[in-house]
């Protein structure tokens, strides 16, 4: 399990708003480990996990693009039943809240969620504890 940078912009809900922020991370060897989209009427929140973060966000300034960092935590899950009820439980167990996830699973092998929660440090300390590595 790592604790990752994850950048959040403000986007337009316009046509090519995406592909001008994806090409430009490409541009610089910046690899998207995962992200999600939500929209609004006129602007989409995006969070991004790049390799490295904080180079992501240099390069998004250099384009005009606001961001914001956060430290997420990248919880590798098994492609399994409980498996994401398992991170959510022992949490909640902490007293731990998650403010938001995202992430994906593959058909074999398994996954990643990213994982913003009240306590970064402290939630990486019990789901370590509790055998999610």
């Amino acid at each position: 399990m790592e604790t990752r940078t994850q950048i959040s912009m403000f986007l337009e809900n316009r046509p090519g708003a995406l592909e001008r922020v994806c090409r430009a991370l490409s541009e610089h060897k910046l690899n998207i480990l995962g992200f999600t989209v939500n929209d609004a009427i006129d602007h989409a929140v995006v969070r991004m996990v790049v390799d490295d973060g904080r180079k992501a966000a240099h390069v998004l300034g250099e384009h005009e693009v606001l961001c914001i960092e956060a430290d997420v935590l990248e919880v590798p899950l098994g492609n399994r039943p409980g498996a994401l009820a398992e991170v959510a439980g022992a949490l909640k167990g902490a007293g731990i809240n998650i403010n938001y996830a995202y992430g994906t699973t593959g058909t074999s092998g398994g996954g990643v969620v990213y994982v913003h929660s009240s306590d970064p440090s402290r939630a990486r300390r019990v789901l370590e504890q509790a055998g999610v590595k």
